[in-house]
């Protein structure tokens, strides 16, 4: 049976984040667009609320631990507030969450500990290859064995963070099989390339990053001699991306029912026009029907179940629902949706990314 209570403890830590994204992330959004960088203080702001620390063991410095549904919840505020913020200051989580489920005692001592400082500590992962039906179960990028050392070939793309990121997380095919390595930048061999262009998270700094003979120790693999179940690393990261979808398509919901119980037209709300209540009516039944199947998935994650299906299609579900209700949004406003006065037409560019960073829509 399932239970979707919050404890005291989700319940202020969600409260405290929506607190955050509605001050300080809706407060700049917009200009961080137009900049293409996110203003320094508001990472700062949001680094402090200890969302990544909450979920390392006070043995490594942190004071909590992970938790899929804890994450959701707070991500779906945090993707609620702007997802160009969220995704930037999540970055470390990249790194965090795999350390924490496959790392061995030896990785998590040595790196945990960096993410819990007072300042953001700049780490990423790289494992979208710019390739068409890009799987991620069948990396071009490869990690070839020699000696001590594991020797790193390949491209990725859509890496944030790379041009600043002290630590990477790199994905590579090592005898068929999908495994992750822990590359400290800057090394030879490794080089970033220019920032990628994008339709939507355009304030969110991507790279392409090159590797050519780079060599890690052995020891660098993640899980050490056993490696990693990336699977299971997929499953979190799905459940994450299908909270902040939520939170996107949430934004975009509240934004278009108030414009459509203020904007008159025939000397009535528009929101009285059975069109409009409709499409209204649908973009809350896809938000509501999406944060359940992710909240499931979450759930099973955190009782250490196989949730390989129910995350794999939350994920297909968050993907699709959110170009749906940002689109939806933009139909409400009609014109005006269509100019830059208000955010739902960012928002539906954002909405296509979803289906993009982790290249699921490229399957």
């Amino acid at each position: 049976m399932y239970s979707f209570d919050l404890t005291d403890e989700q319940r202020m830590l969600t409260e405290t984040v929506q607190r955050f994204a509605s001050r300080n992330m809706r407060a700049v959004y917009r200009k961080a667009v137009d900049r293409g960088a996110i203003p320094d203080d508001v990472i700062a702001t949001g680094w402090d609320l200890g969302l990544i620390p909450s979920a390392i063991p006070d043995q490594y410095g942190g004071f909590g631990a992970l938790s899929a549904v804890t994450g959701a919840l707070f991500a779906e505020e945090l993707g609620w507030g702007d997802i160009a913020t969220s995704l930037h200051l999540l970055a470390p989580s990249l790194v965090t969450t795999p350390l924490l489920l496959c790392g061995t005692d030896e990785q998590k001592a040595a790196y945990l500990p960096r993410f819990c400082d007072a300042t953001f500590y700049p780490a990423t992962a790289a494992l979208i290859e710019p390739r068409i039906q890009f799987d991620p179960n069948e990396l071009q990028t490869t990690a070839t064995r020699d000696g001590d050392v594991y020797v790193l070939d390949g491209v990725k793309a859509f890496v944030p963070l790379a041009d600043r990121a002290d630590l990477l997380l790199v994905y590579a095919a090592q005898d068929g099989k999908t495994q992750a390595f822990l590359v400290d930048a800057p090394i030879a061999g490794l080089t970033i390339g220019a920032r990628e262009k994008t339709m939507g998270f355009s304030a969110l700094s991507l790279y392409r990053v090159t590797l050519r003979g780079v060599r890690v120790p052995a020891s660098n693999r993640l899980g050490g001699e056993q490696g990693c179940q990336f699977g299971n690393l997929l499953n979190h990261t799905n459940v994450a991306m299908s909270a902040l979808a939520v939170g996107q398509a949430r934004a975009a919901y509240d934004y278009a029912r108030e414009y459509a119980k203020e904007r008159e037209a025939f000397g009535e709300p528009i929101a009285s026009r059975q069109a409009i209540a409709f499409i209204l009516a649908n973009m809350a039944i896809e938000i509501d029907a999406t944060r359940l199947m992710t909240w499931e998935a979450a759930w099973k994650l955190d009782q250490g179940r196989d949730a390989t299906r129910e995350a794999y299609l939350a994920r297909m579900q968050a993907d699709q629902m959110v170009m749906n209700v940002t689109d939806g949004a933009v139909q409400v406003l009609g014109g005006h949706g269509y100019v830059k006065e208000h955010p739902v037409e960012m928002w539906l560019r954002n909405g296509r990314g979803f289906g993009t960073l982790t290249g699921l829509a490229m399957i």
